[in-house]
C-alpha cells in the first residue's frame, strides 16, 4: 500500500505544480478563478505517506470545497480504497459512477469525461506498464475534446480545468505506478493554444454565495436529490451512512440554511462569496519580466500579491489534527484561535517530488526564473533546489539564492526584487538587486507569549515558563544564521517604542522606505494604531499591511507581530 500512497502523492505533486495555470484557465461552471487552489486543498488528503490511514475518505468529504473539489473528492473516495494496483481498475469504475451520480446536473466536457476515459482503459488492460501510453493517450483526447463539448470553453478557447486537473494527477500517480523514467511531456505542448482564455470572452455573471455544508442526517433513508435541486445551483452531494456533504450556489443563505436544516444537524457551514470577474485579470498570457521571480510562502507573502505582482509561491503544510492544507490558502481567522483554545498546530515541508514538480514547471511556464529561498537555517528548500538544479536544470533556467531571511523580511525582498524584474531587461541586474535588498532588509518580530515556542520545542518549557512569569516578551530578527535575539520589552507599548526607536535611527524623516506591518490575530491594533505611528514618523514611507506568515506564525504564536523594512525604491 506504501507504493500506491507515494503514487498518490506524485499525482497531488503534479496538480500542486500547475495549480495557478488551472486558476487561470477556470471557466466552466462559473469564472472564479479558483478551480486549482480548490483542487489543493480538497486533495491534500492524498499527499499523506505518513501512515496507511483508514480515514482519508473521511477526510476527503470533510475537506472539499467549491464545485471542482467536491465532484473530485466523490471520485477519489472510492478510488482512494484501492488495497493494490489489481484493484484500481474497479476503483476507478466505482470513483467514476459515484462522480457522475453526486452531480444534479452532469456534464460531459468536465472531469467526468476524464474519469471516463480512466475506468475505460483500466478495464482493458491488466498489464500496469503497457497501459501508460494508452492511458495517457486516451486522457489527452478526453481533455482537449472538453473544449468542443461544452459552448463555455468552446467561446474561451480554453479545456476544461478540472479536466485539466485530473489528467495531471492521473499522468503524476501512473508514472509513479509504472516507474516511468522519462519525464512527460509539458501540458504547455500537449494543449498548446488551449491554456490561455481569449481577450473576447465574456463570462455570465453569477451573483451570490458559494456554499460547503455537512449534515448529520435524522433520516439516512430521506431522499434529498430533488430538494437540493431547487435550493441552488452547482448542485454536488456525496451521502455517506449518516453524513450528507453538499456543495452549491446559492443567492439566499438564509432559506438554504433553513432548507438544509430540516434534513438534520448542520455539523459544518462554509459561505463565501462567488468571486465575479476574476476571469478578465487572468484572461491574458501571465507578464513577461526579466526574470519570474518564485519564493516560498514562509515569507509573509499573500497571494493576492504574488498574483498582481505575476510571482510565484512555494507552500509549506500547516497540519490540524488529521488535516493538512498548503499554508497560503489558510486564513489566520482559521488557525490562531485553535491555537489559544489548545489546540496543536504544526508545520511541514512539500515532498521532495512535490516541489521538484514546482522546479520544473516553473521553467516550462516562465523561463529564466530566480528562486528567492527562505534562509536554509530555517528549513533544506535552498538545498532541495540546488540539488535539483545540478540533476536537471540543464538550460540553466532557475537561478537559486539562499537569502537568509524568512516572514517579513523574506517577503519584502521578493516584493522589491519582482518590481524591479518589470522595470529592467537584464537578468544579472535582476539578481544583483536581489543580492542588494537582502543586506539592506530588516525584520523585528514581536512576540507576545512564549508558551507557543515552548509548545514547538523552540525553547525550553523552564526558559519559557518564568519569561512569562515576567512578562518578558522577547523581540527577534530572522537572519542567516537562524532567529537571533535582539532584545526584550514586558508590553505591547514597550514593543512599539522599540520598532518606532529602530525606524528612527535607520531613516531620516524625508526618507521613503517601504515598511511591511505583519499581524496574527491583532490586525485591528497592527493597522490602526501601529500604522498611525509610523505614518507620523515616516510620512513618505509606503507601508503594508499584511498576515504574518502562517508558518512563522504557528511557531510564534498569536498576538506576535512584525515589522520589516527597506530604504530600496518605493517606486512601483
Amino acid at each position: 500500500m506504501s507504493d500506491l500512497r507515494q503514487s498518490f502523492a506524485a499525482g497531488y505533486g503534479g496538480l500542486s505544480a500547475w495549480a495557478d495555470l488551472l486558476d487561470r484557465i477556470n471557466v466552466f461552471p462559473v469564472a472564479d478563478g479558483d478551480t486549482g487552489t480548490n483542487l489543493r486543498i480538497s486533495l491534500a488528503p492524498l499527499r499523506d505517506l505518513d501512515e496507511d490511514r483508514e480515514n482519508i475518505p473521511e477526510l476527503l468529504a470533510r475537506t472539499a470545497t467549491g464545485n471542482s473539489g467536491n465532484i473530485a473528492a466523490a471520485f477519489f473516495r472510492e478510488f482512494c480504497r484501492a488495497k493494490s494496483y489489481a484493484d484500481l481498475a474497479a476503483k476507478a469504475a466505482s470513483g467514476r459512477n459515484a462522480a457522475w451520480q453526486a452531480i444534479a446536473d452532469p456534464r460531459a466536457g468536465t472531469m467526468l469525461t476524464v474519469f471516463d476515459s480512466l475506468a475505460k482503459v483500466l478495464a482493458l488492460h491488466s498489464d500496469m506498464t503497457a497501459m501508460y501510453i494508452p492511458l495517457t493517450i486516451e486522457m489527452q483526447d478526453a481533455v482537449r475534446d472538453t473544449s468542443q463539448l461544452l459552448p463555455e470553453l468552446k467561446t474561451a478557447g480554453v479545456v476544461d480545468s478540472g479536466a485539466l486537473a485530473m489528467y495531471v494527477f492521473f499522468d503524476g500517480f501512473f508514472r509513479q505506478v509504472t516507474r516511468q523514467k522519462d519525464e512527460s511531456c509539458s501540458i504547455l505542448d500537449l494543449f498548446a493554444g488551449k491554456l490561455v482564455i481569449n481577450s473576447s470572452f465574456r463570462p455570465e455573471i453569477s451573483d451570490g454565495y458559494c456554499v460547503d455544508a455537512v449534515i448529520q442526517m435524522a433520516d439516512t433513508n430521506a431522499a434529498v436529490e430533488d430538494s437540493l435541486a431547487a435550493m441552488g445551483g452547482s448542485v454536488v452531494m456525496v451521502k455517506d451512512e449518516a453524513m450528507l456533504k453538499v456543495h452549491l450556489h446559492t443567492t439566499d443563505l438564509d432559506r438554504l440554511r433553513g432548507g438544509l436544516g430540516s434534513f438534520g444537524a448542520i455539523v459544518h457551514w462554509s459561505a463565501e462569496e462567488i468571486n465575479q470577474g476574476t476571469v478578465e485579470q487572468y484572461s491574458q498570457p501571465v507578464e513577461k519580466s526579466a526574470l519570474h521571480i518564485v519564493t516560498d510562502a514562509a515569507g509573509s507573502t499573500t497571494r493576492d500579491m504574488a498574483r498582481q505582482l505575476g510571482m510565484t509561491l512555494l507552500d509549506s503544510y500547516i497540519i490540524t489534527g488529521d488535516s493538512s492544507r498548503p499554508e497560503s490558502l489558510y486564513r489566520p481567522e482559521q488557525i490562531y484561535p485553535l491555537m489559544r483554545s489548545g489546540v496543536k498546530i504544526t508545520t511541514a515541508q512539500a515532498s521532495n517530488y512535490e516541489r521538484h514538480q514546482h522546479y520544473q514547471s516553473i521553467g516550462q511556464q516562465f523561463g529564466r526564473s530566480l528562486y528567492l529561498c527562505v534562509g536554509s537555517a530555517f528549513t533544506g528548500n535552498y538545498d532541495t533546489a540546488a540539488a535539483w538544479k545540478k540533476e536537471h536544470d540543464f538550460d540553466d533556467l532557475l537561478k537559486v539564492i539562499d537569502t537568509g531571511a524568512a516572514s517579513g523580511r523574506l517577503a519584502l525582498i521578493a516584493l522589491l526584487t519582482a518590481r524591479q524584474a518589470k522595470r529592467i531587461a537584464s537578468p544579472d541586474d535582476v539578481i544583483g538587486f536581489a543580492r542588494k535588498a537582502i543586506a539592506d532588509c530588516e525584520e523585528f518580530v514581536f512576540i507576545d507569549e512564549l508558551k507557543y515556542l515552548v509548545a514547538g520545542g523552540r525553547i525550553s518549557r523552564t526558559s519559557g515558563f518564568f519569561g512569562d512569569l515576567l512578562s518578558m516578551k522577547p523581540v527577534v530578527s530572522p537572519t542567516s544564521v537562524g532567529v537571533q535575539k535582539v532584545g526584550v520589552v514586558h508590553s505591547r507599548k514597550g514593543q512599539l517604542a522599540f520598532a518606532m526607536a529602530r525606524l528612527e535611527k535607520r531613516f531620516e524623516r524625508s526618507a521613503a522606505p517601504v515598511v511591511m506591518l505583519q499581524y496574527t490575530d491583532n490586525e485591528q491594533w497592527v493597522g490602526d494604531f501601529v500604522r498611525q505611528q509610523i505614518e507620523v514618523l515616516l510620512p513618505e514611507a509606503e507601508i503594508l499591511l499584511v498576515p504574518l506568515s502562517l508558518t512563522s506564525g504557528v511557531h510564534m504564536g498569536p498576538g506576535t507581530w512584525s515589522i520589516a523594512f527597506s530604504s530600496s525604491s518605493a517606486e512601483t
